[in-house]
């Protein structure tokens, strides 16, 4: 199982549409093949900080979703609201 986690940092007059985004497109990608979980997450400290984590059954799942036009679409809204070039993790459990 491969757990993707991506960190953005976006301008504060756009968290709410960014969470709105991400309400509106949440069940089209856990309905994506390979998809197991996904949570958005909000820093604890700074609240322009946001996390997407989630798990996929293989790293050519994820892959197959990165490469779609449905990501395609949801990221180029995504990036119009960030204040920051955003990072991502792809990471498997220790152990």
């Amino acid at each position: 199982m491969i757990i993707r986690i991506v960190q953005m940092t976006f301008r504060e007059e756009c968290n709410s549409d960014f969470q709105q985004l991400f309400a509106e497109r949440r069940h089209a990608i856990e309905s994506f093949d390979g998809c197991r979980h996904l949570e958005l997450w909000q820093d604890a400290h700074n609240k322009n900080i946001f996390f997407t984590y989630s798990h996929w059954d293989t790293e050519a799942q994820l892959d197959h979703y990165r490469f779609s036009e449905f990501f395609k679409d949801t990221w180029s809204r995504t990036k119009a609201l960030f204040a920051a070039k955003p990072q991502a993790w792809s990471v498997l459990k220790a152990g």
